[in-house]
């Protein structure tokens, strides 16, 4: 099929920087899916910081991880970004220098194409948005890179999901990646990373308002995301943190001890974060977003059709910095160090020292500045 060049809307206004870390879009025309299906008019949100050069040599993608959004750093606006440590004016990836760039991957709900997006009826997706994997999103940022007239990135760079799709890019467009950093993810996801996603999207899907994915004129599956995101949360902090910071402690005036019947009893400290962390996300995000982004993760597979993970690491061109977590206990350490070791040349593991767990390549991202500036951003 004839594929509509991509175009862009509202990418700079006329003094070029006063729209740093704002959200933009681009239609970027239909995406015939890796699985089978079809979306027929895709539109990728984005957003920027810093200027492209003229040979668009300086241009650096970050992508985000699972319910991340597009917003890296400050930019323009108040609202701090998640990468604060590593981007922006004079940090390790200085926006006064780099054209950074962070696209809402497909299925989101952070302003690209996902299910409660309206399909060409002029209803929400629902039910019958199809399945995106992560090879499928890079095909889509591809043409976004297009637009924007960039043919090669200087660096991409992502953290859990944002690894895999970083990982993705160098393996599916090697000459187009110079670097690319992958952090706190391997080659692929395990059987136990595919079997605590499914929990999580089971929990969604048995929620009663779930409606087999049709939610979108009534009431949304909160609990089942607030579910989900609390099965997630325990992968993401080490049993270390929980322990130092909550203990066997009651919530409160709480008494998960005394209750004269079960449905009655008091929370525990690290029963009330939990549920905390639930309701945040129910607040910011939307239940079939999240099952899709999480079954795109669940195909993070970059031997796919491409024999052994060494023969699969062979057609990269870029150069890499992986790291890991050390205590992580999602994406576990010997992951990088299995991807660094197949990688051409062999590639050194650097460590983020982090007693937290999986999130330290938020938290922490820091310490690895001196390392990730020597690297790729002398």
């Amino acid at each position: 099929m004839t594929i509509a060049a991509p175009s862009v809307t509202n990418e700079r206004n006329e003094n070029g920087r006063s729209d740093d870390g704002t959200v933009k879009h681009v239609s970027i025309g239909a995406l015939e899916l890796e699985a089978g299906g079809l979306l027929p008019d895709v539109v990728l949100a984005y957003e920027s910081w810093g200027t492209l050069n003229a040979d668009a040599s300086n241009a650096v993608l970050i992508e985000h991880a699972l319910t991340g959004s597009t917003h890296v750093a400050r930019g323009a606006g108040e609202e701090d970004g998640w990468w604060e440590q590593l981007v922006g004016p004079g940090a390790t990836i200085d926006t006064d220098r780099w054209f950074v760039v962070s696209v809402n991957i497909v299925g989101g709900c952070y302003g690209s194409t996902g299910p409660s997006s309206n399909a060409p009826d002029g209803k929400p997706w629902g039910s019958r948005f199809p399945l995106v994997t992560l090879r499928d999103s890079t095909t889509a940022e591809a043409r976004l890179a297009d637009a924007l007239g960039i043919t090669r990135w200087h660096a991409v760079i992502g953290g859990s999901m944002g690894g895999a799709r970083a990982l993705e890019w160098a393996v599916s467009y090697p000459a187009r990646v110079k670097n690319c950093a992958v952090i706190s993810v391997g080659a692929y996801s395990t059987a136990e990373q595919i079997a605590f996603a499914q929990a999580q999207t089971l929990a969604i899907r048995q929620d009663p308002d779930f409606n087999g994915g049709d939610y979108y004129d009534g009431p949304a599956p909160e609990s089942g995301l607030a579910l989900a995101r609390r099965i997630a949360h325990i992968t993401y902090r080490s049993a270390e943190e929980f322990d130092f910071r909550f203990g066997r402690n009651a919530q409160g005036s709480e008494t998960p001890l005394q209750a004269p019947a079960l449905g009655e009893r008091g929370r525990y400290q690290v029963e009330s974060y939990l549920d905390h962390q639930g309701r945040k996300l129910v607040q910011r995000f939307d239940a079939n977003s999240y099952i899709a982004i999480t079954e795109a993760l669940m195909s993070h597979d970059i031997t796919r059709g491409r024999g052994t993970l060494e023969e699969a690491l062979s057609r990269t061109e870029a150069n890499f910095f992986v790291a890991a977590v050390d205590s992580d206990r999602l994406y576990f350490p010997e992951q990088s160090r299995e991807l660094a070791a197949a990688l051409p040349g062999g590639v050194e593991v650097h460590t983020i020292e982090a007693p937290i767990g999986h999130d330290g390549f938020l938290t922490e991202i820091g310490q690895l500045g001196p390392q990730l500036g020597a690297a790729f951003f002398a």
